[in-house]
């Protein structure tokens, strides 16, 4: 009898909403969810094929889940699960593999279902054919909510599996998102992180935009703050910038994937913009919100990236106004046009290329925090305890640290930043004048 569950999630936060959406839904049939470390008789793990070494670690967390219980029914959903279902089939102790389409029929799946010790049972249909959208939001964090408005890609970038692992763009409508909202305002979070893989692509099957969205959204009472996890540059309207600007509630805080900074390599990566449209979108956001933080993507080790190529990168960079980089080293996916490209970066060259980047981001990052200092900010304090501190973050994304205090936690607090500590957070000190001396908006 199966009568507990237990989740692991890998990679993005688009996959912790859906953990939590499926979550919910195998409660509500009845079965009691545990943690990880707790014996649950099933135990789903949500994969990603972003990260290197998929492979390993879904077998490494099917591994410590057969040590906590030998005899737990295993799932596997997620991207890995939809691009190498039989690989994952193969996986000793692994029960049930849903690709794309399944994943959300896992309590029929589960019904009457029992372990056995032969190849696991594969349910993946072709991602050709996966063009519903299921809407998610994750709960259980008291302070944010990552709500899933968007999934799918239709540009197939040389180097993503993400196309063929989750299917073309595709969202509900502006309506039926916000009932979805609606739903997240009744819970205590209060930030919504809104999430998507091509998250700019908003409303493109439903002949909407992510720009009226963000209008129909800043209208909902009961949500303080929405933050856009990430948006392709070629899709951040001009607009939609303008609006940001306004508005109260939409943090001043953009992710842009750039990916790399030489038009070279963008074209062969199949990117939908130039180094320069890049630029203008950076010096956009600066002219109207000088304190947002802009946060970018960016792969080095690309093939056919030369020692200039990445120079081109680097500069381009330093010269930019942002305040913190994603590196990531280009590593080979299968099925991808990258893959079969000559002009291999040998290993040790990715690695210290993605070395400099990450040094590059810390100067980037405390010459922002340094920026900070000495003005007003409202930061949203969580509830984490360490040492006797907490953290938070101000609306612009600067990691905050304060005495621990159990009344701030998911309070929205206003705060003077002060100095920054060894770990790179800022020290704050409450304002409870709550003065609006060079106050952050």
């Amino acid at each position: 009898m199966l009568n507990s569950v237990a989740f692991y999630t890998l990679g993005c936060k688009l996959n912790f909403s859906e953990t939590s959406t499926i979550s919910r839904q195998l409660e509500t049939a009845g079965l009691l969810k545990k943690e990880f470390t707790d014996s649950a008789d099933i135990y789903v793990i949500n994969t990603c094929s972003v990260t290197d070494h998929a492979d390993r670690k879904c077998k490494k967390v099917v591994k410590e889940a057969l040590k906590y219980n030998p005899n737990a029914f295993i799932v596997v959903i997620g991207c890995y699960a939809q691009l190498k279902p039989e690989e994952i089939a193969n996986i000793p102790g692994v029960d049930l593999v849903l690709g794309a389409a399944e994943k959300f029929n896992l309590v029929q799946h589960l019904s009457g279902i029992q372990k056995k010790n032969d190849k696991a049972r594969v349910h993946n249909q072709n991602i050709k054919e996966t063009n519903v959208f299921i809407p998610g939001f994750s709960i259980g964090d008291r302070t944010r909510s990552f709500l899933k408005v968007q999934d799918g890609c239709d540009y197939f970038c040389s180097f993503c599996t993400i196309p063929l692992a989750r299917g073309k763009s595709r969202s509900q409508t502006i309506s039926e998102t916000l009932k979805t909202v609606q739903e997240v305002s009744k819970t205590e979070a209060k930030e919504v992180v809104l999430t998507g893989v091509n998250l700019g692509d908003f409303g493109v099957q439903n002949g909407e935009n992510f720009y009226d969205l963000l209008i129909e959204l800043d209208k909902i009472d009961g949500i303080d703050r929405y933050r856009i996890s990430s948006i392709e540059p070629n899709l951040l309207e001009d607009r939609i910038i303008d609006f940001v600007s306004k508005s109260n509630k939409i943090m001043p805080h953009f992710h842009i994937p750039l990916q790399s900074g030489s038009n070279t390599i963008l074209k062969s990566m199949r990117r939908k913009y130039e180094r320069e449209l890049y630029a203008d979108k950076v010096q956009k956001i600066k002219s109207l919100m000088p304190n947002c933080s802009i946060g970018v993507d960016v792969i080095v080790g690309y093939p056919g990236e030369t020692d200039e190529a990445f120079l081109e990168t680097y500069n381009f960079i330093k010269d930019l106004e942002v305040s913190y980089l994603h590196v990531f080293p280009y590593s080979e996916r299968a099925q991808t046009t990258a893959a079969k490209l000559k002009d291999k970066v040998h290993q040790y060259k990715r690695n210290e290329r993605t070395e400099m980047l990450r040094i590059l981001s810390e100067k980037k990052k405390q010459a922002f925090y340094t920026s900070q200092l000495n003005k007003e900010h409202f930061v949203l304090f969580e509830n984490e305890e360490k040492n006797g501190k907490m953290y938070g973050f101000t609306a612009n994304y600067v990691k905050v640290e304060t005495d621990y205090d159990p009344l701030l936690i998911n309070e929205i607090t206003p705060v003077l930043l002060k100095n920054i500590n060894q770990d790179g957070y800022a020290l704050s000190e409450i304002n409870y004048s709550n003065s609006t001396i060079n106050h952050v908006s």
